[in-house]
């Protein structure tokens, strides 16, 4: 088993480099990979554990998409949100749930309804991955990632009501809706301590790798305790997410670089490996369909995918509309518009939560008869996953530049940027303003002042400069030839510090300090030259 693993995420991070190099879509590509090695002859068996999905994978995605979202992008989208997050997945439990029913015969209504709930919340993993390399405009991913940061919470409290109903213990309609507040208030309520208490701690800290370790240990700390409380670990690593992002701002410039690079790293495999995982399923799931008619199993597979696709569009628009009919929407909110809708509605992908639900469902009920329909389950779940994965992830592009609903914000994050930063630049120069005019006019200080007024006045030229970006221009601007050469004086330096460790001149300690302060140094060249 442990083998299988470590064959899995060397192949899952060789793919997705390959991917990232010719910047074809990693998550489909993993996927289809996942389907063909699954079929390889003696290949280790890889199986999907729901515990270690839900609590080693799921917690830190989430929780590094919340840190990276934006809560007053947020705050602002928050009716859509809500109605995709909430709704949604009680709207497509209900509906597959009825169709299952309908199409298996021995599948009793209240196990059809566990399917509905496993395959009901869009993947925040897939919706982040596939959303950046089609380009969406921001408000779109905003929803779709608002909506896939806490669509889990809802679609795990359904799963859990219908499991209950499903296995034979006494359960209702209120029961489900007061088990899902409890989950939701207690997931809020701990996500915003945890933020807090951790917040005020990495602030009493002086060392940025041990800030770095105690805010990597967050979402799994978080999710634990929140489980154990019986409330919503999702609700709660995404409350403790957000928090903690508004506060980044405030920490020390080295732990923001260590937090940003441990979290992308992070990401980058756990998205490989979690879209590898996926499609190494298939085997055993097929396995599990000993005996039933594969005709019979098509048909239900495509009927169940259909629906779940369907069902996203059957909401998202009537649910636009309506709340139009009130006078106060329509003054806050723009018009809807309806290629934009069309592309929240096709951007459905289901994802490896899904497949961890499906492989919680116990193999027997109460009394000890085997859970009606439990292969079945697990290989129209998959399915979903796959269907949706292939389908929408690799004509969602298509659609969204046949439409035009692809957007290049990147002028538009320049000029905000370069507007602030001459505020920035103007409140220094005022700094320095009243620090020279305390000092005599000759005092040595004053040359240090000088330096720090062309240093200022650099920042505000590269990023008026960068608005020229996306025109022609003949040869390059004053302030990118000058980040172009320091860029090089800081390359020759790095390299006659290497000569001269290999000359044995200095130790290997004294060269990490000069590549540390030279790595900064560039770091700070690459920044402003974006």
């Amino acid at each position: 088993m442990e083998f299988g693993i470590l064959i899995a995420v060397v192949v899952a991070l060789s793919v997705a480099a390959v991917a990232r190099r010719y910047e074809w879509p990693a998550p489909l590509i993993l996927v289809g990979v996942g389907l063909a090695i699954g079929w390889i002859p003696r290949m280790p068996e890889i199986d999907l554990h729901p515990e270690a999905v839900l609590f080693l994978i799921l917690p830190p995605l989430l929780y590094s998409a919340a840190i990276d979202s934006s809560y007053h992008a947020i705050r602002d989208s928050r009716r859509g949100i809500l109605m995709l997050a909430l709704g949604l997945p009680v709207f497509t439990t209900l509906a597959v749930g009825y169709v299952a029913h309908l199409l298996l015969p021995q599948l009793p209504l209240a196990a059809a309804f566990v399917l509905g709930a496993v395959v009901a919340p869009p993947d925040a993993v897939s919706a982040q991955a596939i959303g950046r390399q089609v380009g969406l405009p921001r408000r779109i991913m905003t929803l779709l990632g608002g909506e896939s940061l806490l669509n889990d919470a809802t679609a795990l409290t359904l799963l859990r009501v219908a499991l209950a109903a499903a296995i034979g213990e006494t359960t209702s309609a209120g029961r489900g809706v007061l088990m899902f507040l409890v989950a939701a208030i207690g997931g809020t309520a701990l996500g915003l301590v945890v933020g807090y208490f951790i917040s005020w701690v990495r602030s009493r800290l002086v060392d940025p790798p041990l800030e770095s370790a105690v805010g990597f240990a967050v979402p799994f700390a978080t999710y634990f305790i929140a489980e154990e409380l019986h409330s919503s670990g999702v609700i709660a690593v995404v409350v403790a997410g957000l928090f903690l992002g508004q506060r980044s701002a405030r920490d020390s410039y080295a732990t923001r670089l260590q937090d940003n690079g441990i979290r992308k790293s992070v990401d980058v495999g756990l998205e490989s490996f979690v879209f590898l995982l996926i499609g190494l399923q298939l085997p055993a799931l097929i396995d599990g369909l000993a005996g039933e008619s594969p005709v019979r199993i098509a048909i239900d597979a495509t009927v169940v995918l259909v629906v779940v696709i369907v069902t996203r569009f059957v909401w998202v628009y009537p649910l636009t509309y309506l709340p139009r009919i009130f006078r106060r929407v329509r003054q806050n909110e723009p018009p809807p518009d309806t290629k934009s809708m069309f592309i929240v509605s096709w951007a459905g992908m289901r994802g490896v939560v899904s497949l961890a639900a499906a492989f919680t469902i116990p193999l027997t009920v109460d009394g000890g008869a085997a859970f009606p329909a439990r292969g079945e389950i697990l290989f129209l779940t998959f399915v979903v996953v796959v269907g949706t994965l292939l389908i929408q992830g690799t004509t969602l592009g298509w659609f969204a530049r046949k439409l035009g609903v692809v957007a290049d914000e990147a002028a538009q994050d320049r000029l905000a940027f370069a507007t602030a930063q001459d505020k920035a630049s103007r409140a220094a120069e005022e700094l320095l303003d009243k620090r020279s005019a305390a000092l005599t006019p000759d005092d040595p200080y004053q040359h240090k002042i000088a330096v720090l007024r062309k240093w200022v006045a650099t920042q505000r030229n590269t990023a008026w400069e960068s608005l020229g970006r996306g025109v022609e221009e003949i040869g390059e601007s004053p302030t990118a030839a000058i980040d172009r050469m320091r860029g090089e004086i800081l390359r020759v330096q790095r390299t006659v510090f290497i000569e001269e460790r290999d000359a044995g001149r200095i130790d290997d300690e004294v060269l990490r300090m000069a590549l540390r302060r030279l790595d900064f140094a560039e770091g700070t060249v690459d920044r402003e030259a974006e």
